[in-house]
């Protein structure tokens, strides 16, 4: 084959609005899922695209290219989980046709960010973009804030961090005291900035997905969660009562200190919250005969983790703070027979999962 027509859908809204899997060879496939993704959702731009690909497509034979059409998807958390998605449909496409080139149609600069990808693969001919012509009503500064306002993907990054910095303004001058807002805003804005850059949006997405698919199939899961993340608000609590009472009181010991102080009061609340979340998942899969190696063993390796933090912080806490309860010789021992009880404990853990392992096979 001479050219291989390549539409791009880099957060898969033909998979999720269209339900159709990818990727899709052909023009009179491309063409019907074109029509059931612009019934689907008609704004949604790769409705255009895919169109857009087949006038290539027409155009190439028309001049009496070999070509072929494809569309390939990637997946809604855009980032490497799309592009490895897309790589591996772009590479079967690749050893089914084997395509002198291609011509990649896209409807703008984030499908065309998996140019490097595709260009590690195979030779490229040309890029089409596809922009969609819009009436002047559309163009009105009223449809683009309406759109602002419905698009997760922008509301989300856009109106959050100065909703922030507003809601904590607006409190500190209700308590009078505006000192403290500067200190709040920048904080606040500084966790949402951590939060987003760090992916840790993703996985809140994935556990309230958990949650919810938890409770429509009434699974056991659902309430170990809801009781883990009451421990998880406990231990958060308790950590910070105990921080709170050593940085006010009339001997400061040191931030480290301080976050070993954290750890020691609250560590085994956090092991019992994750040990808590695993045996739901134990229970639901033993209900419904189902066996995971991995999952029976997981317990074991928290409690040995949360151990060794505990040891380690007691040990660090004898050392620093003169009226702790430990000695500082007791402290030694507790961290020695932490260590090696954890190391038993693990090794109980990889036994079990071999085990079942082999009882499953």
């Amino acid at each position: 084959m001479e050219v291989l027509v390549l539409c791009i859908d880099r957060d898969d809204d033909l998979g999720r609005k269209a339900g159709i899997e990818s990727p899709v060879v052909g023009r009179e496939a491309n063409l019907e899922a074109t029509l059931k993704l612009g019934i689907a959702d008609p704004e949604d731009s790769d409705t255009n695209t895919i169109f857009g690909g087949i006038k290539v497509l027409d155009e190439m034979t028309t001049e009496g290219v070999e070509a072929e059409i494809a569309t390939i998807t990637g997946n809604v958390k855009v980032g490497l989980t799309s592009d490895s998605r897309l790589a591996e449909q772009l590479e079967d496409l690749i050893s089914r046709y084997q395509p002198e080139g291609v011509i990649v149609v896209s409807d703008g600069a984030e499908d065309e960010a998996i140019m490097p990808v595709i260009q590690s693969r195979v030779k490229v001919n040309g890029v089409r973009r596809i922009l969609v012509k819009q009436s002047p009503n559309l163009e009105s500064t009223y449809y683009l804030l309406k759109q602002m306002f419905t698009d997760p993907k922008i509301s989300h990054t856009l109106f959050i961090p100065p909703g922030l910095a507003l809601l904590m303004y607006s409190l500190f001058s209700f308590l009078k005291y505006p000192e403290g807002a500067v200190i709040s805003i920048t904080g606040a804005i500084g966790l949402y900035l951590l939060f987003r850059g760090l992916g840790l949006d993703d996985i809140l997405d994935e556990s309230k997905k958990t949650l919810r698919g938890s409770l429509y199939a009434g699974k056991i899961t659902f309430v170990t969660y809801i009781l883990a993340v009451m421990l998880i608000v406990i231990a958060t609590i308790q950590g910070a009562t105990k921080i709170w009472y050593n940085y006010s009181s009339d001997i400061f010991y040191g931030y480290l200190t301080l976050i070993m102080i954290f750890i020691n009061a609250s560590v085994w609340w956090y092991v019992a919250a994750a040990i808590c979340a695993n045996l739901g998942k134990i229970i639901d899969m033993y209900l419904e005969g189902k066996r995971d190696a991995r999952t029976y063993s997981y317990p074991f390796f928290i409690f040995a983790t949360g151990l060794i933090f505990w040891s380690a912080s007691v040990f660090i806490l004898a050392n620093n703070i003169m009226d702790f309860d430990i000695t500082p010789v007791r402290s030694i021992q507790y961290l020695a027979i932490s260590g090696m009880a954890a190391i038993l404990i693990a090794l109980t853990g990889v036994k079990l999962k071999s085990h079942i392992s082999k009882q499953a096979t």
